[in-house]
């Protein structure tokens, strides 16, 4: 009695699970990634005077001039450093005037 001989699978079955692999990476790391970057781009060109800010090494700063390829914080009296647009890490919402009153009648 002769035996069966399994068929082969076809090429494109075999490539399908790398085609799925390779879409799931896709969907979970290079899309967020890139829209993380387009949105850290958009917040950089848009930075302007008096904005308060985080660099990327943990510095809070407010910013006094922004230039092509610097922008100045000020982050004390009389002290001003010059960074990287791109290292600014993120934008810092100050707190509203109502807030600032509140915190200083409840520290004295």
């Amino acid at each position: 009695m002769p035996t069966a001989t399994p068929a082969a699978p076809s090429p494109f079955a075999m490539l399908l699970p790398v085609v799925m692999m390779f879409l799931v990476f896709y969907l979970l790391v290079f899309r967020p990634q890139t829209k993380a970057r387009k949105e850290h781009a958009l917040m950089v060109k848009g930075l302007k005077k008096n904005d308060v800010v985080v660099t990327s090494g943990g510095i809070f700063g407010t910013v006094v001039n922004v230039k092509s390829e610097a922008v100045t914080l000020r982050i004390d009296e009389n002290v001003r450093i010059d960074v990287e647009p791109s290292a600014i890490a993120r934008l810092v919402r100050p707190r509203s005037d109502a807030e600032l009153v509140a915190m200083a009648e409840k520290s004295r």
